[in-house]
């Protein structure tokens, strides 16, 4: 039957790996409230190595009862409801239980938690400016630095340039991005890296933040340099 095949077809977003129950959950920590976009990209990212996104965004549409592998349908989205339902806490889980299927619980988290606001972009800009090194190791900075640049990047994505031109501004954009990214980050280290962090300024064009962070790991190493305390 045309229904068995689906279920042998493991490239089908339709097909259910035998290892695969109702109780996973899709990250880690169960969401309750506080970062969402966090939570998202996690569960995103899960649903995507299992094949079943389509199935949030619609683009495994539902089907109609009496076709051949609706009870197959069925059963992916019922699946992929409760892994959702699954990774959020009780207390939001227990307020979504009546959703039809797993666009519409996905639709219901996106209005209530997916909102881009003046006070949230406020508070990661403050944070990103006032970061500094402190008695942080170079790779501790830059790791506590880029998550808020990525936390960021969440926020901004309607800002980002999706445009297929050929004449160079998308690049241009993305270089002179880059490098306000990297003052910021040369303006946080410790005074200690002052010489390091005036040859990086000095570089013709600048270099990319990666190429600068392993600049100064080499000079951590080669200094064996203590954090302030």
């Amino acid at each position: 039957m045309a229904g068995d095949k689906e279920n042998l077809d493991s490239s089908s977003p339709l097909y259910i790996h035998p290892s695969e129950n109702a109780w996973t959950m899709l990250v880690p920590v169960a969401f309750d409230g506080i970062d969402y976009r966090s939570w998202r990209r996690g569960v995103l990212r899960t649903l995507s190595v299992k094949n079943k996104v389509g199935f949030i965004t619609g683009k495994v549409k539902k089907l109609d009862a009496g076709h051949a592998t609706f009870d197959q349908w069925e059963r992916c989205d019922d699946m992929v409801t409760s892994w959702i339902l699954n990774s959020l806490s009780k207390y939001l889980a227990d307020s979504l239980q009546y959703v039809r299927d797993a666009k519409e619980l996905w639709q219901e988290l996106e209005d209530r938690y997916d909102q881009t606001n003046g006070a949230k972009l406020y508070q990661l800009q403050k944070e990103i400016s006032d970061l500094s090194q402190g008695t942080l190791d170079i790779t501790g900075y830059y790791t506590k630095m880029k998550k808020l640049w990525e936390e960021l990047n969440t926020l901004n994505t309607h800002a980002q340039c999706n445009c297929t031109c050929t004449c160079g501004t998308k690049e241009n954009m993305h270089k002179a991005e880059q490098d306000r990214r990297l003052i910021q980050f040369l303006m946080g280290l410790n005074e200690v890296y002052i010489v390091v962090r005036g040859s990086i300024l000095m570089m013709n064009p600048l270099p990319s933040i990666a190429q600068a962070f392993s600049i100064l790991i080499q000079e951590e190493k080669q200094r064996k340099v203590k954090p302030y305390n």
